[in-house]
């Protein structure tokens, strides 16, 4: 039985008490004149659930001459105590028809009556559903929160909202009521999202603000108004950084007010600003961009992209990119990104990829954020240089499918699209999806040599192959020819450079897959087949397994990859166990059957797999997967993955592994798969049965995944990620705030 199930019930007659005019034994008169209401209430429930309630009661006990007894609460409003009393009765909170302002207030009352459980509710509900209206009425939620320190959590939403998006304070609607040490921490913040003269109009439009007689003109001001002002901003202007201002901007919005400022800073000003041109100072802001990776020419041509200028257009205005954070000096984790960069808007991501020149980036307009979500906006854009010394030859790429322009998630840094352009640490790769070209190329087809494996690695050679002069046989790849000393092989040898393959006819093919008809097309199968682990005989070809989520099949089901006819030797079959019974239903398996690791004779089948958790066996023994009988030779033998570790349940992999095909090092174990894991629904994986490449030969006794066209990495695809447009190591990347002037 539930134990919760009867609570609604007693919360509806506990409410009803209220509307009693018998039983009362209280009476609280609350308000001030002439808002005032008196309610009738029973002591026995406000003493069990107010410690404050109960302080009072203990002192305003009733004389015997009285029947009832009487208590006043003036600083609470009528119509706030008439929400907290019905949550005081009977649990309940209707907040829907408060609006923020009233919210605040049943707050501050809920706090006067040391009702914490409740306190700490409507902390968490206003910072999840009011962040608008409090970053525009900052200075009544600052205000608020550090009168009372239980009000700990808006305490540190306003510590977190100074600390990352000052600029929004300074936009707030009351930001001239707030007071001067706030605005000072302010104006010294680093991060503050707005040029130096927007600083600068701030501070004025507060100062006038705090003394309201004063003119709104400087040119009617009095000797006696300056002196006014030169007071109330006498903290504040020594942290104005006057020379990230241009010459213009100072004569036009600083001049006017030069009476105001120290003697000795004003020669200082006038000194170095008449000398310069209009705005030398912004350009030489540009011109000194702190960046390891790009240049001004390079600002100056993402400029014209973010205003949707061509090329060849003359920018009508300029942008200054603020570096925030740089991945050398700050770290390349993913945390560290959303911990600098998360709520800023207006940022251009800048990448060098390791091993060339090549600079990849994107502009994102909106806020990042670390809930896994896509960002929508039509304003976005990625981009590459192939070269970073030649801005000429580069690729822009607008977005196309607008509400999945960014992608955002706390395991991963600045990513943009499905898989656009996505970082995570020092690795990323780009794919395109939501964007309306590809930025990189995939490398070219000719760079595999097709059938020559290297004697050294037993890889098939890519790029360079080095070929023994002496030997019939005896090739190397370019990465295993410089330890040619290390492995077994006449010194006196001489090897002849081949960069490409001279011929394309060994490239692999794809058999057509005879009498095999895919279960969603009712086509033969052309490619790649995809063979359902569970069912006898389920199949779908390679273009139907994308959609496999729209046809009725039950989504626990795993598929197999064959790549070539099953008419081959190799092709692997799933038998009957025979003589293994399922200790669970007592009937012979077919199929996968799932032995325990850790038990002699205990095993499951496929069916009964997944319902584990129903019958009685401890939870920490893991399963091994057997697709074939056990009584045959060529049954596969699944491995320990040492120093593989599932990032869900966070121990090392026995059996199949789950590889994520999109990131770098994200791995599953076969128990974790079919989990619900916090990671994004786009990324499929790859199985790994064996922790080797060194056995997949033909002579292996393990499944045998398919392999890249290209490189022969294992893969669910005919190219793998990393071929077929993608993967890239990150030298240096760096984030800029972009502020337009």
């Amino acid at each position: 039985m539930d134990d919760d199930k009867f609570l609604p019930k007693l919360s509806q007659n506990l409410l009803k008490i209220l509307d009693d005019d018998e039983y009362y034994d209280i009476t609280i008169e609350v308000g001030n004149d002439p808002y005032v209401k008196v309610f009738r209430a029973h002591m026995v429930i406000l003493n069990y659930r107010s410690n404050y309630l109960r302080r009072i009661l203990s002192t305003n006990k009733k004389k015997n001459d009285e029947i009832l007894v009487h208590i006043k609460l003036p600083n609470i409003l009528p119509e706030i105590f008439q929400i907290i009393l019905r949550y005081i009765y009977g649990g309940r909170l209707s907040l829907k028809e408060c609006d923020t302002p009233d919210i605040i207030k049943i707050l501050i009352a809920a706090n006067e009556l040391n009702l914490q459980e409740l306190v700490s509710y409507l902390q968490l509900y206003i910072i999840k559903n009011n962040k608008n209206w409090m970053e525009q009425n900052f200075n009544l939620v600052y205000q608020t929160s550090f009168e009372n320190d239980s009000f700990l959590e808006l305490q540190n939403y306003c510590t977190d909202l100074i600390s990352k998006g000052p600029d929004k304070i300074l936009k707030s609607m009351n930001f001239t009521s707030i007071p001067e040490k706030l605005l000072i921490s302010i104006v010294q913040n680093n991060n503050l999202q707005m040029s130096e003269i927007q600083v600068w109009k701030y501070v004025i439009k507060w100062g006038l603000a705090q003394n309201p007689e004063l003119p709104t003109d400087p040119a009617t001001f009095s000797k006696e108004d300056f002196n006014v002002l030169k007071n109330t901003l006498q903290q504040l202007i020594p942290f104005i950084k006057f020379s990230n201002i241009s010459s213009r901007e100072f004569s036009e919005e600083v001049l006017p007010y030069k009476k105001i400022l120290p003697k000795e800073l004003y020669k200082d000003l006038l000194k170095k600003f008449l000398n310069l041109h209009p705005d030398s100072k912004l350009t030489d802001n540009l011109k000194n961009i702190d960046s390891e990776i790009i240049t001004f020419q390079h600002i100056e041509l993402i400029s014209k992209w973010i205003d949707k200028l061509d090329n060849t257009d003359k920018s009508t205005s300029l942008h200054e990119f603020k570096l925030i954070l740089r991945g050398s000096r700050d770290g390349f984790e993913s945390n560290k990104f959303h911990e600098i960069c998360d709520n800023r808007s207006c940022t251009v991501t800048i990448i060098k990829v390791k091993g060339n020149n090549q600079i990849l980036g994107g502009y994102n307009p909106i806020e990042w954020k670390s809930d896994r979500n896509y960002g929508a906006t039509k304003d976005s854009f990625i981009f590459s240089f192939k070269n970073g010394d030649d801005i000429n030859e580069h690729i822009l790429s607008r977005i196309v499918k607008r509400n999945y322009a960014i992608f955002n998630d706390h395991t991963y840094g600045p990513s943009f699209g499905g898989a656009d352009l996505i970082l995570r640490g020092d690795s990323g790769h780009c794919v395109k999806d939501s964007y309306e070209k590809p930025i990189r190329s995939a490398p070219s087809e000719p760079h595999l040599h097709y059938g020559i494996k290297c004697d050294c690695c037993n890889y098939t050679v890519r790029g360079i192959r080095w070929r023994c002069t002496s030997c019939e046989d005896y090739d190397l790849c370019q990465d295993c020819k410089p330890k040619s000393n290390i492995h077994c092989h006449p010194d006196d040898h001489e090897f002849q450079p081949i960069p490409h393959s001279s011929t394309s006819s060994s490239a692999p093919q794809f058999a057509v897959h005879h009498g095999i008809v895919c279960d969603n097309c009712n086509k033969t199968i052309h490619g790649m087949r995809w063979k359902c682990t569970f069912c006898q005989n389920y199949d779908l070809c390679q273009d139907c397994k994308p959609k496999s989520d729209i046809h009725c099949h039950p989504d626990y089901h795993e598929f197999q990859p064959i790549p070539h006819s099953s008419t081959s030797s190799s092709a692997p079959q799933f038998a009957v166990h025979h003589g293994i019974v399922c200790d669970n239903c007592n009937k012979t398996i077919h199929g996968m059957r799932w032995k325990c690791t850790f038990c002699q004779n205990y095993d499951l089948c496929q069916d009964c797999k997944p319902k584990s958790d129903i019958h009685c066996h401890p939870d920490y023994h893991e399963f091994q997967p057997i697709p074939h009988s056990s009584t045959s030779s060529s049954a596969p033998q699944f491995a320990v993955h040492h120093g593989i570790v599932c990032d869900n349940c966070n121990k090392t992999i026995h059996g199949m592994r789950w590889k994520c095909t999109f990131c770098q090092n994200y791995d599953l174990c076969q128990d974790c798969k079919s989990n619900i894991h916090d990671h994004p629904n786009n990324h499929m994986f790859q199985p790994i049965a064996y922790p080797s490449t060194d056995n997949y030969n033909s002579g292996s006794n393990y499944l045998h995944p398919t392999f890249c066209d290209y490189c022969e990495s294992i893969c669910f695809f005919a190219k793998c990620h990393k071929c077929a447009n993608g993967e890239f190591s990150v030298e240096e990347y760096e984030l800029f705030q972009v502020i337009k002037r």
